[in-house]
């Protein structure tokens, strides 16, 4: 999240049929029915909001701890807990129940996430919004694996229809080796994928952002209280292993190297499987932070743990035919992931 400074609306450009606090802390605010958009009204009405406490309460509702969030952000305990304090002071509801174990969220705190998240969305849109090019047109046929399309395109596309409306991209949900096939007989124009598995010559990567892998486990799990964790604790864990995306073959890759096999309970190509059994105490499992959500679907808590092995991230990138000259609808698509994902020195190198 860039920048800390407060963000300030006056309220009476907002209009109102109920408290507002009550749209922060339910899931279907009235307000977003009077004004397009949501984040707007929210800063609208929260005058002395800071995105400095946003950030701070959205990383303890993740990471369960005001110490390990502390960290995480590089700060003072004390400044977190004064920040939540602040919230709840604001919004007249306690966020989180205080225990031993940690920090849990209450109702008022899981809804008031969700508005969180999208405060931090619309914030890092409205900074990271790439220029659009002049006028770029065509048709660009774009492949993408499952975990692509589902946890890090719509966002994408989304901008990319606003920034280049003349441009037409035609999605299709392909297996890597069928996203290679394709890009070299011409069938498609670009790809976005995990670069790492990659493997044909002739065939460009360019890795955008790489998401790191931890271990993922239930709230209540012994390993929670451990300092730290290693693959040798965690093949001593009944193990879910993801298949999807070969996601079996990279964990392989990262077991072997630390002289370990994880114990696998369950195969599985469903991340919401994952997810799910994870919560519930089934076993463990080793995911990238791109598919993390704290949450299950059933509403059970998922922690994260960073592994004191080398784990590799998961890399995420574009993809196209080495001999392929980049039309003006596929030059302006690797130009926006640039300007969304890379620093001005990497963008000056590539182009």
């Amino acid at each position: 999240m860039a920048g800390q400074g407060t963000v300030r609306l006056h309220a009476k450009h907002v209009r109102f049929t109920r408290t507002p606090w009550v749209d922060l802390l339910t899931d279907t605010p009235s307000s977003e029915k009077q004004i397009p958009c949501s984040v707007q009204c929210l800063f609208g009405v929260l005058m002395s909001l800071t995105l400095r406490q946003v950030r701070y309460f959205v990383a303890t509702a993740e990471i369960g701890q005001i110490s390990q969030a502390a960290i995480h952000l590089n700060i003072s305990q004390s400044a977190v807990t004064t920040a939540i304090k602040e919230l709840e002071s604001m919004l007249g509801t306690l966020l989180f129940q205080r225990s031993a174990q940690g920090m849990n969220l209450t109702e008022a705190g899981r809804h008031f996430l969700n508005r969180a998240y999208v405060i931090q969305r619309s914030v890092d849109d409205a900074l990271n919004s790439p220029l659009p090019d002049v006028r770029a047109s065509g048709v660009l046929r774009l492949a993408a694996s499952y975990t692509v399309i589902g946890y890090f395109l719509p966002h994408h596309l989304q901008r990319l229809e606003h920034w280049h409306p003349d441009v037409a991209i035609e999605v299709h949900e392909r297996e890597r080796h069928a996203i290679e096939q394709g890009l070299l007989e011409g069938q498609f124009d670009m790809a976005v994928v995990l670069t790492a598995n990659i493997t044909h010559p002739d065939i460009i990567s360019e890795t955008l952002f790489n998401s790191e892998r931890r271990l993922w486990l239930s709230s209540h799990h012994p390993l929670c209280q451990r300092a730290a964790v290693s693959l040798a604790d965690v093949a001593q864990e009944p193990y879910i292993l993801l298949t999807v995306d070969e996601a079996e073959q990279s964990a392989m890759r990262y077991w072997e190297l630390a002289a370990q096999r994880p114990a696998v309970r369950v195969r599985t190509s469903s991340v919401e499987a994952v997810r799910s059994m994870v919560a519930n105490g089934s076993g463990v499992a080793i995911l990238s932070d791109l598919v993390h959500r704290p949450w299950s679907l059933e509403g059970k808590r998922i922690e994260t743990m960073t592994v004191t092995d080398t784990v590799t991230p998961m890399s995420v990138g574009l993809a196209w035919h080495r001999e392929r000259e980049l039309s003006p609808a596929m030059q302006a698509f690797r130009n926006y992931f640039h300007d969304a994902f890379l620093a001005p020195q990497q963008l000056s190198a590539r182009r």
